[in-house]
């Protein structure tokens, strides 16, 4: 995997973060777990997303967002505990994908991992608040679907097509 796929990826990743950050840490862990995401050799900070118990604590973290996000005004309850956990979960998802020898590149991807994933769940946050004022709660399921699917989606392009992550 060349510069190009490994900062696509970490773009990619940290900025889905911000919308569902268990989802994120779950598949990324899966799929290095099965093999199906081979990283390179100097990046060993995200070895840890493999191990079982990491797995299993992102699965019940994963769980509860999809639960609580279909729950109207819960979900912005949810959004703002997650107002700090989100982008800095997506900046060290970044900065472990990235060349972690690399002092330059660690505080490069920090920033812009940090950034991608507090502007996604700003974006998510503020969207939420807006449709919660509707007396109806069919718009809050139907749009917390959509953020499920498009992270998922989006999350799969990612992993299984570096050279386009960097267009995500």
């Amino acid at each position: 995997m060349g510069i190009v796929e490994i900062i696509g990826l970490a773009g990619s990743i940290s900025l889905l973060s911000g919308w569902r950050i268990y989802l994120c840490t779950f598949a990324v862990g899966l799929a290095m777990r099965t093999g199906w995401l081979s990283l390179p050799n100097h990046i060993s900070g995200l070895d840890v997303l493999a191990n079982p118990w990491v797995l299993g604590i992102s699965a019940i973290g994963l769980i509860a967002e999809f639960v609580a996000d279909k729950v109207p005004w819960l979900d912005s309850i949810w959004d703002t505990v997650h107002t700090l956990i989100r982008p800095v979960g997506g900046a060290l998802l970044a900065m472990a994908i990235v060349d972690a020898q690399d002092p330059a590149w660690q505080v490069v991807s920090l920033l812009l991992g940090g950034g991608a994933a507090l502007l996604s769940h700003s974006a998510k946050a503020g969207t939420r608040a807006a449709v919660n004022t509707s007396p109806e709660p069919f718009s809050n399921i139907a749009l917390s679907t959509g953020e499920d699917v498009a992270t998922g989606g989006l999350l799969a392009l990612a992993l299984t097509n570096p050279a386009t992550a960097i267009v995500i």
